[in-house]
């Protein structure tokens, strides 16, 4: 199955490969979701980039302690969304494939370990129109096609 492209490939740009995990987390009603603010502003599902010596699952686990202080079950695979991005914090071109899970029994079991981001609850029409990344819209979008909203 082909999966979706978004944000555009310049043909000269020399790209760097991030590969990412994100977890769609709703609230108990599932009516609102959690994000994710970076330092800069931007929104984001909560997740990020894979280290070498992880699967999937262990680095959304990782992540999701080190953003939200929180554990979870990561359930089902709801695919994968490439994006093609230029970061002006990083100045660099970024190929990044993200990979994208439901995630159900959220529980908050410390403070975050990072203390530089906003964590927020929206609405889901909210949270998807704040995010920054069409990928992670796409990944809102799978959750609620799987859901038969």
């Amino acid at each position: 199955m082909q999966h979706p492209v978004f944000g555009q490939k310049i043909a000269d740009a020399d790209y760097q490969s991030r590969y990412g995990v994100y977890g769609i987390i709703p609230n108990e009603t599932e009516t609102e979701l959690v994000l994710i603010q970076a330092p800069n502003g931007a929104w984001f599902l909560p997740g990020g980039e894979i280290e070498a010596d992880e699967n999937h699952q262990e680095a959304l686990s990782r992540e999701l302690l080190e953003e939200l202080g929180a554990t979870a079950t990561i359930q089902a695979f709801l695919g994968q969304a490439d994006e093609y991005f230029y970061s002006r914090h990083r100045d660099t071109h970024f190929y990044h494939p993200a990979y994208l899970y439901t995630v159900s029994d959220f529980k908050k079991v410390q403070q975050p370990l990072e203390d530089f981001n906003r964590i927020g609850w929206f609405p889901i029409a909210e949270a998807r129109a704040k995010l920054k990344r069409d990928s992670h819209r796409w990944g809102i979008d799978q959750w609620l096609e799987q859901r038969g909203k």
